[in-house]
Formats: C-alpha cells, sequence, structure tokens
C-alpha cells in the first residue's frame, strides 16, 4: 500500500528486487508499505516498511536538474560520516540505475526521535523554559559538525574551500536568474551587494548547508541529546559561518514581519526560544571562532532560501510537480529577498521592519 502524492509513487516490483539483491529483506514478494513525508520542499523522502523493518529512500524531486539534486553524492556523504560521526544516519545501498523508480535513489536507515517542526512543537506545547535547552543541543550538535576531520572521514575530495564564498555567491545568483519567472528588482538589489561585499579570508570545514531544526533528530522530549542529522544534500567543504547564516535565515522570530513567520515556520518563533543575534553569542563562545561580516552572511542566507523557493516555484509553474504547497513560493522567495535588502540597509540581523 501506497500513500504518496500524485506522481510521485514508487514502483513496488523493481524496487522490492533492489532491496532482496542488498541483503535489506528476504523476499521480494513481502509485502511493502511506502508513505512519504509531507514535510520538505526538495528531495523526494519515503519510509519503507517491509518484513518488520523501517527504511527510508531518497530520490530527487520530479523534473528536478541533478546537480543540484545529486543521490550519489549525498550517499557518498553518509558513508564518510558513517566512519566516524555518530550524528548521522546509516547509508545501506544506492543505485544510479533510473529504470527502477525513475530516478537515481538510496537507502538509509531510519532514525528513531522526534523532528521538532513547527506543527510537531505546536502540537507538543513546549513549555517556554524547555526552548533554551533545545537550542543549546541544537547548537552544541552543530559547533561538533563544524570540529570534524573531513579529511579522516575520507571526504576531503567533497569540495574546493579555497573560493568557496565567491562561487557561492556567483552560483546561486545565476540559479535564481535561470529560475526567474517575474521581475524582482529586489533580488538584483540584494545580488548586486553580496557580490560587492563578500569575504575574502574564511575557516574551511565540513558544512550542512540546511541546518534547521527539522533536520535534526531529537534523542527525546528532555531535549538533550541530538541523535542524528538529516538531509545532507548540500553538505560541502566550505566556510562554516555561511552555514551558520543560513541557520541564522530559517530561525524566524515573532517579531519578525508576520507574512515571514507565515513562510518560514519555525519552532524558534515560540517564548523561550533565543533571538538570533543570542545564538551568534552561543556559536562564538561554543566554537571559540569570531563572527565577522555577520550582515553578509545572514543576508546570503536569507537569499538561498530565495533561491531554493524560486526553483520549487519554477518547476511547479512549470507543471513538473503538482504539490499545491509550492503555488505561492515565488511570493515567498520575493519577501526573503525583501527581508535580506532590510538586513543589509540597517546592517542588522533583528528589527528589520
Amino acid at each position: 500500500m501506497q500513500n504518496t502524492r500524485q506522481g510521485e509513487s514508487l514502483n513496488e516490483v523493481p524496487l522490492k528486487a533492489f532491496l532482496v539483491a542488498n541483503k535489506l529483506i528476504v523476499d521480494a514478494t513481502s509485502e511493502l508499505g511506502v508513505t512519504q513525508f509531507s514535510n520538505g520542499f526538495s528531495n523526494l523522502t519515503y519510509l519503507l516498511e517491509i518484513e518488520n523493518k523501517s527504511y527510508v529512500l531518497r530520490r530527487p524531486p520530479v523534473g528536478a536538474i541533478k546537480r543540484g539534486h545529486d543521490m550519489g553524492r549525498e550517499f557518498k556523504v553518509l558513508s564518510g560520516l558513517n566512519r566516524g560521526f555518530s550524528k548521522a544516519p546509516e547509508a545501506l545501498a544506492y543505485t544510479e540505475d533510473e529504470s527502477i523508480i525513475g530516478a537515481s535513489f538510496y537507502i538509509m536507515e531510519k532514525v528513531e526521535g522526534i523532528i521538532l517542526s513547527f506543527k510537531e512543537a505546536k502540537n507538543r506545547q513546549i513549555p517556554a523554559a524547555e526552548f533554551p535547552i533545545i537550542a543549546n543541543s541544537w547548537l552544541d550538535t552543530f559547533v561538533e559538525l563544524h570540529q570534524l576531520d573531513y579529511e579522516k572521514l575520507g571526504l576531503g575530495d567533497l569540495g574546493k574551500p579555497e573560493g568557496y564564498v565567491n562561487r557561492q555567491v556567483t552560483n546561486w545568483s545565476k540559479q535564481y536568474v535561470k529560475a526567474a519567472t517575474e521581475d524582482v528588482p529586489v533580488a538584483h538589489k540584494v545580488m548586486g551587494w553580496l557580490a560587492e561585499n563578500q569575504p575574502t579570508q574564511y575557516d574551511f570545514s565540513l558544512i550542512h548547508n540546511d541546518y534547521k531544526y527539522d533536520n535534526v533528530v531529537f534523542k527525546d522530549n528532555t531535549w538533550t541529546e541530538v541523535s542524528s542529522i538529516l538531509d545532507w544534500e548540500m553538505c560541502t567543504l566550505g566556510d562554516p559561518l555561511m552555514d551558520l547564516g543560513t541557520s541564522l535565515a530559517y530561525w524566524s522570530m515573532s517579531s519578525d514581519n508576520e507574512l515571514i513567520a507565515k513562510n518560514l515556520p519555525s519552532p524558534t518563533v515560540f517564548e523561550g526560544n533565543p533571538s538570533r543575534s543570542e545564538i551568534v553569542e552561543m556559536y562564538v563562545q561554543k566554537s571559540g571562532r569570531s563572527v565577522d561580516n555577520l550582515t553578509f552572511y545572514y543576508a546570503f542566507g536569507l537569499f538561498k532560501i530565495a533561491v531554493i523557493a524560486q526553483q520549487i516555484y519554477y518547476r511547479y509553474a512549470k507543471g513538473l510537480t503538482t504539490d499545491k504547497r509550492f503555488a505561492y513560493l515565488n511570493k515567498a522567495a520575493e519577501l526573503v529577498c525583501t527581508m535580506a535588502w532590510q538586513a543589509i540597509q540597517k546592517n542588522r540581523i533583528e528589527r528589520l521592519f
């Protein structure tokens, strides 16, 4: 039985044959349950339940270009992390054979625990006193990630850290232009400023590039331990402050414009959460790393979110996906660009409107 969105179901017969070939199940005729995870806007993620086992399958979105959704690369990242970092799911099998389900994909373990989405946090009615504990555990794991020896993990060839910031500004700007469906002047203002104000000296580390609450799994509701980090598709070697900037961009606050909280729903809007500035101070204390050019990193993080939203809207506008959640992402992209421009004009990361 499958519970998936229209046009995004899995071809069960060849999939089960693949699971048998990789010794993940015994019998190709076993009943398979498939449930598509509804959260997330990028790679498609499915829960596979078969022979009293649970696995997670990841594949690119329908109609997406391979460059931004390289399953082989993501599998390589997980396989490397599995050599010496306990907070990554175990990578189990990968194939480039698109004849199985229509795209390359990989299988990983299902990690048990709590994924703290906005909806999950709201349903749990988490007391304000618990959010500082949540933030500290989340940030401790973030710092731990940035301190990993990527050479020792066999991930030294994952990227070229030299020139990373410049390539990011250039490539994300190109991607925005390519995915544009209308003229948005503020987006071009942001792109111009980022190109002119980027740092040229920075540290190197392994970076996640999408580190936010709903991409980590908390072990339990004591919130003292993150058991796993999910969604490694954008992981690379680069400036850890670019990683921090993206996380800050997702760190919506109740004092933000109400449309921001609506379009970037996050548990961080609830009472008790540290502010974005406090997160920066905590990161400095925990990592021992100074944070210069903060406005640049935050504005770039916002712009990157805008590009991702615009790319998804482009696929929706072209009819490559029917997910109704994507129908207004072009407006969300413009809104986030406006927020980035406000941060640039006021040279701060809070009180932007």
